[in-house]
C-alpha cells in the first residue's frame, strides 16, 4: 500500500509528460498547447521525473 501513491502519481507524469510532448510536437491537435515548442520541451521532462519516479518506488534502496 505504500508503493501505490507514488506508483499511480509516477504513472500520471509520465502520461501527462507523453501527451504534453506529443501536442507540442503537433502529433495530437485540437488545443492551444498544440504545435508550441515549450511544450514539446517540457513533455518529456515531465515523463522523465515520472519514470523516474516510477523507478525508485519499485527499485528503491537495496538493504544489505
Amino acid at each position: 500500500m505504500k508503493k501505490a501513491l507514488p506508483a499511480a502519481f509516477g504513472l500520471l507524469l509520465t502520461v501527462l509528460g507523453v501527451v504534453w510532448a506529443l501536442q507540442g510536437l503537433g502529433y495530437i491537435g485540437g488545443s492551444s498547447m498544440s504545435g508550441k515548442q515549450i511544450w514539446a520541451v517540457i513533455g518529456p521532462v515531465v515523463a522523465a521525473f515520472g519514470i523516474s519516479l516510477l523507478y525508485v518506488t519499485f527499485r528503491g534502496p537495496q538493504k544489505r
